[in-house]
């Protein structure tokens, strides 16, 4: 035996400090929208690789989790390790808190495993994403958590690539804003933005229909549910949706080209004179 070869001393052999597990990772994978095709190069290695654990977020124990339907029809097998993780569809903050700590310590056990974790979410993993919070959870329960996040296609992106319109030009603004901060804030943003992308219209969308209405900005807006998907829907026409009952996953691009702008300086536009005197009375 050469010098340099070393032999644990025997009260550490079969020690559980003897080896350390190595603990693992928790990735964000996006996966798109919904078209197989749209999932990016990386988050496919990832999720080809053996020896992770899927998971992936339901509304209930009962519904089917989107984002696994999007890694299943493009044809990756399920590993043997796949666990669904509740996040319910509630706005109830106590509820909400305890399933996300839930989540969360579902996965930091499996991660102590030194398994890696593959989180799947349809969409972007940044982007109103279920993933955020369960990484804001992880990192309260263990601030040395190895959390990687995949990026991926937007359902706005990929809305308005199936329209072909463009999200926007040269120095047009843009507000990406839930549906669900109300009328008031949806038509105040009209006076500030070229571009509102309105996600999650369900609960408000004939009100939303009626201020798009009588702002003369329905010619300009369009209706999409489940972009990229097989079941995918576009509706150029967005005030025959009034009164119907749409899906969670839809959007309304709405486009405001008699939008009153500043003028151009040095490749910037100058602030109107109401923008000026209302950050003044901040």
């Amino acid at each position: 035996m050469s010098e340099s070869t070393s032999i644990a001393p025997p009260e550490l052999v079969g020690s559980p400090t003897a080896f350390p597990v190595a603990v693992g990772r928790l990735f964000g994978v996006s996966l798109g929208p919904g078209d197989p095709g749209l999932i990016t190069r990386r988050a496919w290695a990832l999720l080809e690789r053996p020896n992770t654990v899927w998971t992936y977020p339901v509304r209930s124990l009962r519904k089917e989790s989107y984002a696994l339907d999007i890694a299943l029809r493009a044809g990756l097998a399920l590993p043997a390790r796949h666990q669904p993780l509740l996040f319910p569809m509630t706005h109830d903050v106590e509820k909400l808190a305890r399933h996300w700590l839930k989540a969360a310590e579902t996965v930091q056990a499996l991660l102590a495993t030194g398994v890696d974790v593959l989180f799947l979410v349809e969409g972007d993993a940044s982007t109103y994403a279920s993933f955020c919070y369960l990484a804001r959870v992880l990192r309260e329960l263990d601030a040395n958590a190895l959390i990687d996040i995949v990026p991926g296609v937007t359902s706005f992106n990929a809305a308005c690539a199936q329209l072909q319109m463009p999200l926007s030009e040269q120095d047009d603004t843009i507000a990406i804003v839930p549906a669900a901060y109300g009328i008031a804030a949806v038509e105040k943003m009209l006076d500030d933005f070229d571009t509102l992308v309105l996600m999650k219209v369900k609960p408000l969308l004939d009100d939303l229909i009626n201020l798009l209405e009588r702002r003369g900005l329905l010619p300009h807006s369009r209706f999409i549910e489940k972009a990229g998907s097989p079941v995918e829907r576009i509706v150029y026409d967005v005030a025959e949706l009034k009164g119907t009952t749409v899906n969670y996953l839809s959007l309304l691009l709405v486009k405001n080209p008699d939008r009153v702008r500043g003028e151009m300086q040095r490749g910037c536009r100058k602030k109107t004179s109401t923008e000026i005197e209302e950050e003044t009375q901040q």
